[in-house]
């Protein structure tokens, strides 16, 4: 099977996504999937990358997401399974490809939730993800109008098929958050 670097999954990032707010949500995404990768003792090198291009084609074709991301990848060689690993994020949403492994069943659940994480980092007083736990981000779970394009109901289904609580996949998401707070602007004023 090919083997895709960081640098160049990076740099394919780069290549199709200019906007900060998507590099970031990018970035978020990778370093949550790190985390789960190595709680489950599976290729964390394949889950950055993954997360990393997950949204590749978003930023030129938002109202046909993951149309053309396959495309897009295979230009760059990727394995197959990576492209379906990319495509599964999207199910019931904009592909029919439903997660399977434990990596697209992640990446179908961080999607959403590192968005609704940092957000709510953000609007505690030290504006940093190193002090926070997962009850202030269930605190603003039932609060619709807070992050409201986050849909919640994709991160409950992606804790069920990942057969966890939702509590702990918070956890571990804000936990492999903090490992990028610098990058994510999420350091606020907290130590660590």
């Amino acid at each position: 099977m090919a083997h895709i670097e960081r640098k160049d999954a990076l740099a394919l990032l780069h290549k199709h996504v200019k906007q900060e707010q998507l590099i970031r949500h990018a970035l978020a995404v990778e370093a949550a999937m790190a985390y789960f990768a190595r709680q489950f003792g599976e290729d964390e090198q394949e889950y950055r990358v993954i997360a990393l291009c997950h949204d590749i084609d978003y930023e030129k074709h938002p109202e046909e997401h993951l149309t053309h991301a396959a495309r897009m990848l295979e230009e760059a060689h990727w394995p197959e399974e990576y492209i379906r690993a990319v495509l599964s994020h999207g199910w019931g949403i904009c592909t029919d490809v439903e997660p399977k492994t434990n990596l697209e069943k992640t990446l179908f659940t961080v999607d959403e939730l590192t968005g609704l994480a940092a957000a709510s980092a953000l609007v505690r007083p030290s504006k940093s993800i190193l002090d926070m736990k997962a009850k202030s981000v269930k605190k603003k779970w039932n609060t619709r109008a807070f992050s409201a394009g986050v849909d919640r109901s994709i991160i409950e289904r992606g804790a069920e098929m990942l057969g966890m609580e939702l509590n702990e996949v918070i956890t571990w998401t804000i936990l492999g958050m903090r490992e990028a707070a610098d990058e994510l602007g999420l350091r606020g004023t907290a130590e660590g």
